[in-house]
């Protein structure tokens, strides 16, 4: 449905006022009301991985409570698998696109410029392609990469009263910078209070297979046996912390691990003190949100809905009030 549904959406405004929503004179858009909207959702990781579930779940949520006509696409964190998909999504004639922004402005712009032109919608989650947003507009739904980053450093200076000197181990997956500056903007901060930090490579990779990093850390860490932190880059390889940490002789709380999002294993690893800060991006949200964007903007005519995610930090002191939700593939 290339053309929106403008008509039905000055419709609703002119005959919209303050009335119950019991009243017959009151507006209901009904139960599928993004039905003939086809949509391409983009969840980012392997199907069965941990964060991209979580943003399915949200998605297929979203899918449910909308009726759009969705499918959901998996990428295995390959960005170039990402693009080949968007350019399929593109040529099948969708008509809205939810994108995770990991391949960057260089990669999605002349993409964006064909969905434009066909009259696709687009809107971005997870990595935000700013470029890509202020030409051929878009919201994006998730954190503030190098502002949750950063943030990570402080609250672990904060609560683990790290001093000059101390020596960290930071994953940066240095080859994308739009996708590093998180893991960089952590360790920005720890290399200003004075900290030595080891900066390993963050292969994309590792996401689908987060054993392997447990060779690479155990390499950094018999280099730096005084290493107090590890800052991982993401939830899937944090679910391995405790096998990262006893691979390297350290036992419970003797390794300080932090990192980002949540899962049913890193509630396991608080549990058993191999895991200890994490900052939560809200994965569902980046699922759900998304679509109910582009739903809106589809049948409504309304603007993409633009929300920072970044919901605060999950420590040793308050996990379990997140576990249950962790727990059920939900947070």
């Amino acid at each position: 449905m290339k053309s929106l549904k403008i008509g039905l959406a000055l419709g609703l405004f002119l005959q919209f006022s303050p009335v119950n929503a019991d009243s017959p004179t009151s507006q209901d858009l009904g139960a599928k009301w993004c039905s003939d909207v086809k949509m391409h959702f983009y969840a980012g990781g392997p199907e069965a991985g941990g964060f991209a579930g979580i943003v399915a779940a949200g998605a297929q949520n979203a899918i449910r409570d909308t009726g759009a006509d969705a499918e959901i696409l998996y990428s295995e964190w390959d960005f170039e698998k990402m693009v080949r998909q968007l350019r399929e999504s593109i040529g099948l004639g969708v008509d809205a696109i939810a994108m995770m922004g990991h391949p960057g402005d260089d990669a999605l712009m002349p993409l964006a410029k064909q969905a434009d032109a066909a009259g696709i919608i687009m809107t971005y989650q997870n990595v935000d392609p700013a470029g890509v947003r202020a030409k051929f507009g878009g919201g994006y739904v998730g954190a503030n990469l190098a502002t949750q980053g950063k943030a990570l450093a402080r609250e672990a200076i904060r609560q683990f009263g790290f001093k000059a000197g101390d020596h960290a181990i930071v994953m940066v997956p240095v080859g994308d910078y739009s996708r590093a500056q998180r893991e960089d903007g952590a360790r920005i901060v720890l290399e200003e209070h004075g900290m030595t930090v080891t900066v390993v490579d963050g292969d994309t990779t590792y996401a689908s297979d987060p054993n392997l990093t447990i060779p690479v850390f155990g390499a950094a860490l018999n280099a730096n046996p005084n290493t107090k932190v590890i800052v991982h880059m993401g939830s899937d390889i944090m679910n391995v912390a405790e096998g990262i940490a006893k691979a390297a002789g350290f036992g419970p709380n003797e390794l300080l691990q932090i990192g980002f999002d949540t899962s049913p294993q890193i509630m396991d690893a608080f549990e058993k003190g191999y895991v200890h800060l994490t900052s939560d991006q809200q994965p569902f949200l980046q699922g759900y949100l998304p679509v109910l964007s582009l739903c809106q903007t589809a049948v409504l005519g309304t603007g993409a809905i633009n929300q920072d995610t970044g919901a605060g930090f999950v420590d040793s002191n308050n996990y379990k009030s997140v576990k249950s939700l962790a727990d059920a593939g939900l947070r």
